[in-house]
């Protein structure tokens, strides 16, 4: 079996993932790079969306709808306050998940927001795979495991590392498919060569990250 269909073959695990409708929020937050989209599950965040205007976002939302299976609970706001669920209403057991997803999503924005800051150099976030299988998945979980903050890897060696030797293009491929990006830092991979490589996002918000974590100079205006 090649890469390619490695890529799109999913284990039976995987597929059980998405058997059932899932509980899940979203909230948009204001960044250096523009609005990002946020949506999280009870198990983790599960999607991160660049340039998330309001067309953008009313696609995304709809995506979503459809690979979870269920509605979704917006969020007013991206203030980490107002995902908080209540302390004074009973939770009934039906309204556990969604309180989970709002906790959930409201610690993502909080270390999202400090990662803009500065401060936070190592997302400590609980993440939901589910949106991405096969080679892709490992390829991701690699690289948000052994790629820190203020460094970078090339294509070839993040295959080399996941034991593909013969799949630096694949990487590509599995970095443009990232749902979780920034926080699986797909915008530290690099050419081996020394270019910047591509981004789904765009290279000028792949260049900001960069510099933010002071692997490339701010630029000067």
């Amino acid at each position: 079996m090649t890469i390619a269909e490695r890529q799109k073959q999913p284990d039976p695990r995987e597929r059980s993932e998405r058997r059932e409708a899932r509980a899940w929020a979203w909230a948009v937050s204001a960044t250096p790079i523009g609005p990002l989209l946020l949506a999280a599950t009870d198990e983790g965040l599960v999607q991160v969306v660049f340039h998330a205007e309001e067309k953008t976002a009313a696609e995304a939302v709809a995506r979503l709808t459809r690979r979870l299976g269920a509605e979704p609970t917006s969020l007013p706001s991206a203030s980490p306050a107002s995902t908080a669920p209540s302390a004074t209403a009973p939770a009934s057991a039906a309204a556990l998940p969604v309180a989970r997803c709002t906790e959930q999503l409201g610690e993502a924005i909080r270390q999202v927001e400090s990662y803009f800051a500065g401060d936070t150099k190592a997302f400590t976030l609980p993440l939901d795979w589910s949106l991405i299988t096969g080679f892709n998945r490992r390829v991701l979980r690699e690289l948000a495991a052994h790629v820190p903050y203020g460094t970078v890897v090339g294509y070839q060696d993040l295959a080399d590392r996941v034991g593909e030797p013969g799949a630096a293009r694949a990487v590509g491929v599995a970095m443009g498919s990232n749902p979780l990006p920034v926080v699986v830092p797909c915008h530290r991979v690099v050419e081996s060569g020394g270019g910047i490589g591509g981004f789904g996002g765009g290279l000028e918000t792949k260049r900001t990250l960069l510099a933010l974590e002071g692997v490339l100079p701010q630029p000067l205006f």
